[in-house]
């Protein structure tokens, strides 16, 4: 059982939309130099979990806590600020735009055309903040002007995780990011989500591929029935032990000390 603080933590979290109860009393954590895979059927609570971590939804019951410290996050721009990105399944990218206005979209950098009067988009210091970024991931794309159009779906891929971690982010959460991907598009994403493990951000990967969160996951969460039925070690989990647990073929699940799963007599 990892002993250091988690970097992001839940408690207890409740959520109902009317008489349907999302989640109940869910605990989610992730670490700092660690990926966690979030899996779970349709309707197990994976999104609405999401969303309340991104600030979208607020919690009815539960607490959130960031780097050891209690918050109440109002919405997704308070999480943002706090170092805590999500990457949607629909990226969010501008097809129209190059690479650079896509990562700095929002946060664009301007310098004084004529000091004290005008400002103009410092066009020069994005693209080399951009080039710098993109090489440090070790992206691989013709070029950061190119247009987000013309990039193939791991490209896109590689460019919203790429502008997720930009701005000093500490948890970057990826949903389905190897979702309608070819072999090599899938290789090269899984790769940069390894790289950010490295460079000691927490990873949350929601995702329905089982063979790609075992290929790097840490730990895997699994939510059922808007509940945590399972922690798994993917260093001595297996694929069948996973997928007893989301379908429900496992009852009275119980956790070791090691975080492994046990089942009830």
């Amino acid at each position: 059982m990892d002993k250091r603080a988690p970097i992001l933590q839940l408690q207890h979290i409740d959520k109902r939309f009317g008489a349907i109860q999302a989640l109940a009393d869910v605990e989610f954590e992730v670490y700092a130099d660690e990926v966690v895979g979030l899996v779970g059927d349709n309707g197990a609570g994976k999104s609405t979990l999401v969303k309340i971590i991104a600030g979208v939804y607020r919690p009815d019951a539960g607490q959130y806590f960031f780097e050891g410290r209690e918050i109440a996050p109002s919405n997704p721009r308070a999480v943002t600020d706090r170092g805590i990105e999500t990457v949607y399944q629909d990226l969010a990218l501008c097809d129209n735009l190059d690479v650079v206005a896509n990562l700095f979209l929002g946060r664009e950098r301007v310098r004084a055309a004529v000091p004290g009067l005008v400002k103009t988009i410092d066009e020069i210091d994005m693209e080399r903040e951009a080039l710098r970024v993109i090489d440090d991931l070790h992206v691989h794309i013709p070029s950061v002007r190119s247009r987000v159009a013309t990039l193939s779906g791991g490209q896109r891929q590689s460019v919203a995780v790429a502008r997720a971690v930009m701005w000093n982010s500490r948890v970057v959460l990826l949903d389905e990011p190897t979702a309608a991907l070819g072999v090599e598009q899938t290789r090269l994403v899984k790769a940069l989500i390894r790289r950010l493990r490295e460079r000691g951000l927490g990873v949350v990967m929601i995702s329905h591929n089982l063979a790609d969160i075992f290929d790097v996951a840490d730990r895997i969460i699994v939510l059922r029935l808007g509940r945590r039925a399972a922690t798994f070690d993917t260093r001595t989990a297996n694929p069948e032990q996973v997928v007893a647990t989301i379908t429900g073929a496992v009852f009275g699940a119980q956790h070791g000390a090691d975080g492994s799963l046990h089942a009830a007599a």
